[in-house]
């Protein structure tokens, strides 16, 4: 049996379900590797709980606890003046991988987005994660463009 809940960030049961299932998804190759730095471990929580435009969902399995995780982070469309949902961080246990779990993540985030009155759901993906594409191509995902004869967009960041 699997369970979806809201993270409530000050419950230490979620909070540390959240990191560790967080910590987890960044040594997997797709989440770049390595562990999470001492210091973001140390503050992540509390950051996360202080902006009301966070929020994170947890998938529990009745007898191995925790095995899913999704973190969202609300921004703003300007083009149609409506909030938008990132879907930042999407993690599922290895061992759970292929049940659906991220689809069932993905579905509670799209309708917490809808409550808040979100337009669209975002997320990036590396483009060599086959098996994530496709669970988001299956939900219904695509890649974004404006016009075709301009190409898709792409996902740029500058470090401060």
């Amino acid at each position: 049996m699997l369970r979806i809940e809201a993270v409530d960030y000050k419950n230490a049961v979620h909070a540390a379900a959240l990191l560790e299932l967080l910590d987890h998804y960044a040594q997997d190759p797709m989440g770049g590797g390595e562990a999470l730095p001492a210091k973001t471990r140390e503050n992540l929580i509390a950051e996360m709980a202080a902006r009301s435009t966070v929020y994170s969902f947890i998938a529990w399995h009745e007898k191995d606890g925790a095995v899913g995780l999704i973190n969202c982070v609300e921004g703003f469309s300007t083009f149609a003046a409506k909030p938008v949902c990132n879907l930042h961080d999407i993690a599922v246990r290895e061992g759970y991988r292929g049940q659906n779990i991220g689809q069932k993540l993905i579905a509670a985030a799209a309708e917490k987005a809808k409550q808040r009155g979100c337009v669209k759901l975002t997320l990036e993906v590396l483009s060599g994660n086959e098996p994530a594409r496709l669970a988001y191509r299956k939900f219904g995902f695509k890649p974004y463009q404006l016009d075709p004869e301009m190409g898709q967009a792409e996902f740029w960041e500058f470090k401060l």
